[in-house]
Parts: C-alpha cells; structure tokens; sequence
C-alpha cells in the first residue's frame, strides 16, 4: 500500500523538535542517526557531525513524521505557510492534548473549537515553525 509521510528539515533544532514531537504525540523513533554515523564521505563539515541525518516518529494510524538537520552546504531552511501537517487524531481529547502539546511556545492560529463542519479543528505554529492543523471529526448520526 502507498503512503505518504511528512518530512521535516530544520536549521539545527531537528533533535529538540523530534524530542518535543515524541512528548506530544508518544511513542518511540523507528530511527534516529547522525551525520556522524554516515561514511565518511557523506558526512559533511566535523561541526555537524552530531547533527541529525534522520529521523522517523509514528504518529496516528500509519503516518511517520521524519526529519532532518540540513547542512550549511545547502543551504538554511526557511518556514513558511505553504504546508501545513494535518493530524487527525481519534478522540477529542488526544486533539485537545497534541493541540495543546504543539502550541507551547508557539502560536495558535486558530483556536482549538467545535466547528459548522462537524469536526474538533484548531491551527497552529509550532515554537520550531512548523504549521500544524488539528482535526478531529465527530461521528456523525446516521
């Protein structure tokens, strides 16, 4: 079956978003490597050799958040609002806890509410920039 999985880059804040991902969501890194564990000649400047090379997180059903730290040779990585992650958890509450989890430190662009549509939806930015939409759909009656 195909999937489709986030992945993430940052400007050295991979290994405290990933922490902080991990906090919120639960769960355990599939994997998590560094630069310094790569072949010598993939490994980049000795500055970065700590830095992460990837890393993989479960989040929900069949979804992996990955990411990594980009080396200086290409370039920094700038955030902006043409993504967003849609998590769509499977009980009020878990929206109420991931949204909660992902606004400290950052900012909520929508506040976490009941919506004409049917759902529990909130938007967020993480304190690492990434944009994060909430959405918990209710059953609806039949």
């Amino acid at each position: 079956m195909a999937s489709v999985n986030p992945y993430l880059n940052f400007n050295d804040t991979c290994e405290a978003a990933f922490n902080h991902y991990k906090s919120v969501f639960g769960g355990e890194f599939l994997t998590i490597s560094r630069f310094s564990d790569s072949p010598a000649e993939y490994q980049g400047a000795p500055e970065e050799a700590n830095k992460i090379m990837h890393v993989a997180l479960p989040i929900g059903n069949n979804t992996i958040l990955m990411g990594s730290d980009c080396p200086a040779s290409w370039g920094r990585v700038s955030q902006g609002n043409s993504l967003s992650i849609a998590y769509n958890p499977d009980s009020e509450a878990a929206a109420k806890k991931a949204f909660e989890g992902l606004a400290a430190g950052g900012k909520v662009t929508m506040p976490l509410e009941k919506t004409f549509w049917g759902a529990y939806f909130g938007m967020v930015i993480d304190q690492f920039g990434v944009n994060w939409m909430i959405n918990y759909t209710y059953e609806q009656p039949k």
